[in-house]
């Protein structure tokens, strides 16, 4: 069944598809290899967060060339590994036991794995997909350090960040993707602008805006950096 009901969005994909098959792309069509799952196109004008889940089956990928590195994501699609725990929508993998909510990864889809040719086409393709420039030139950041006690504490306690998302394996949230890995997979000022404003990245974006300024933003980005470096 196509992901994509609403006739704008399905207007955007196929102007999409046309342009990328002129293009050349790399000799991949994202449309129809990745287009029944993920949104290659903006929401329409006045969608919701639920309305998004709802319509789709995997993250969106269409500011994927600002979001992720390139060189993670050839990898990534080589040897698929999960980085939502419970899955994009986390309601449909997520059974209620006395325990409290468990994950039944039994009804996880496992994510298709690519000769290495293909995935850097992929990966090259995806990282076209540029439509927020401005927001990643918006931003200054230099990557620090952070104690790993008070980071952890600042990303745990004080601003509550392990709510949804996991700092470790196995300790934190289900309901975002996990953070142990996200400086290797992200690019540093997508995580910055991303904190600070993530509808302005996707109007339909589950995560609230934290009110954070500068420093605090910064302070988490340096966290996932030194977490990742453990």
């Amino acid at each position: 069944m196509p992901v994509f009901t609403d006739p704008t969005r399905l207007l955007a994909l196929t102007a999409f598809a046309l342009l990328s098959a002129l293009a050349g792309a790399d000799d991949v069509d994202l449309a129809a290899s990745c287009g029944e799952c993920h949104a290659l196109a903006a929401p329409a004008p006045g969608a919701t967060a639920a309305d998004a889940r709802l319509s789709e089956q995997a993250p969106p990928l269409w500011y994927a060339g600002n979001k992720f590195r390139q060189e993670w994501l050839e990898v990534w699609l080589q040897h698929p590994q999960r980085i939502r725990p419970a899955g994009h929508v986390p309601a449909r993998h997520t059974v209620s036991t006395d325990d409290g909510d468990q994950i039944d990864v039994e009804s996880l889809p496992e994510h298709p794995a690519f000769p290495a040719g293909k995935a850097g086409q992929f990966a090259a393709a995806l990282s076209r997909l540029r439509p927020h420039d401005a927001l990643v030139e918006a931003e200054d950041y230099t990557p620090g350090s952070v104690a790993m006690r008070m980071g952890t504490m600042d990303f745990r306690r004080f601003k509550g960040c392990i709510g949804c998302h996991r700092d470790r394996e196995e300790t934190g949230g289900i309901s975002g993707p996990e953070l142990a890995g996200a400086w290797q997979r992200l690019q540093p000022e997508y995580l910055v602008s991303y904190i600070r404003d993530p509808r302005a990245w996707d109007p339909a974006a589950a995560m609230p805006p934290p009110g954070l300024n500068d420093r605090a933003i910064h302070n988490l980005v340096n966290y996932l950096r030194v977490i990742a470096e453990e």
